[in-house]
């Protein structure tokens, strides 16, 4: 459980740093940071400034309301401080809900791991486990809720279809309209995640019944050799770890997907792209094309061909 939860940890943390890094600060509340050129209908592109650097000076003018902060900055600072978000989108009420939810969680989750510690009773570790949940629910809603109030000029940010993936699975793809999509991950989430349990529940088992074989006094009643034993509890680590990486690989990929996707969908199309086919009357480049007498008569050089006509 702590593996899982220190991988969690370091995920948020490494997809906040690369949120952070596609947009910047710029001076127009909500506008575009990130640096792109977008083409207009009439060919023309608008083009934006480049990213600058971080520094704390535009960081505060931003949270006073001064700068402009992208949703990717947003995010990134909710991580390491909950409730920067929602100071930043002026939404001042909901600090003391953060606050006391995540501050009320953490000490209930403190004073039941004492009792645990005391009594060793399970409702008491119950209790601990659910007010810590709590105390991670309540963080976590703090990041979900700054990148869903965050407000922008745009209507469509590939920032935020990024961070909605991050937080949860499938909401990226649920942002770009792409509803079909859900099945696939959550179908590829629930089989590697299943595969992760099977193969880890057969590794304990083997695991222990290898100890229990390796020591006279350990009680094992089993047929199986503690080459086999040893072969199998292997074999389940493996398999355990191979499923540990799918499911890491499914997750970033319905991110990535999330992040492409609602970029294209900022790019235009100009309307004015055709292609049109006529029957043409073709003059060869050279006379040397022109020497197969059964296609072509002997006294022309044209010939008679399609032509392809491509309008951008």
């Amino acid at each position: 459980m702590k593996r899982i939860i220190t991988t969690i940890i370091i995920l948020i943390c490494s997809i906040a740093t690369m949120s952070a890094q596609f947009g910047g600060f710029g001076n127009t509340r909500g506008g575009n940071t990130s640096g792109i050129n977008y083409s207009n209908n009439n060919g023309s592109t608008s083009s934006t400034d480049t990213i600058p650097s971080f520094s704390f000076k535009q960081y505060f003018n931003a949270l006073a309301h001064k700068d402009t902060m992208a949703v990717g900055w947003a995010f990134a600072s909710s991580v390491i401080l909950p409730g920067t978000a929602q100071i930043y989108n002026e939404d001042y009420w909901k600090l003391p809900i953060i606050y006391v939810g995540i501050g009320g969680m953490i000490g209930g989750g403190v004073y039941f791991n004492q009792q645990y510690q005391k009594t060793g009773s399970d409702s008491d570790k119950l209790y601990r486990n659910l007010f810590y949940a709590g105390a991670a629910l309540f963080y976590w809603g703090q990041m979900m809720d700054g990148v869903a109030s965050y407000k922008s000029s745009r209507a469509h940010l590939p920032g935020r279809a990024t961070i909605y993936s991050a937080l949860l699975p499938g909401l990226g793809q649920i942002y770009n309209g792409e509803y079909w999509k859900l099945p696939i991950y959550y179908g590829g989430l629930a089989v590697s995640g299943y595969m992760w349990h099977y193969n880890n529940l057969q590794f304990r088992r083997f695991q222990s019944d290898f100890i229990a074989a390796s020591n006279p006094d350990g009680g094992y009643t089993g047929t199986m050799t503690t080459e086999s034993l040893k072969y199998y509890r292997d074999y389940y680590r493996r398999m355990r770890d191979y499923s540990i990486v799918a499911t890491v690989l499914i997750y970033i990929l319905q991110i990535i997907d999330a992040d492409v996707f609602a970029t294209m969908k900022n790019f235009e199309v100009n309307q004015t792209i055709s292609m049109g086919v006529e029957p043409a009357i073709i003059t060869p480049i050279s006379e040397d094309f022109t020497r197969n007498m059964a296609v072509i008569p002997s006294n022309s050089t044209n010939a008679v061909g399609v032509k392809l006509n491509f309008t951008f």
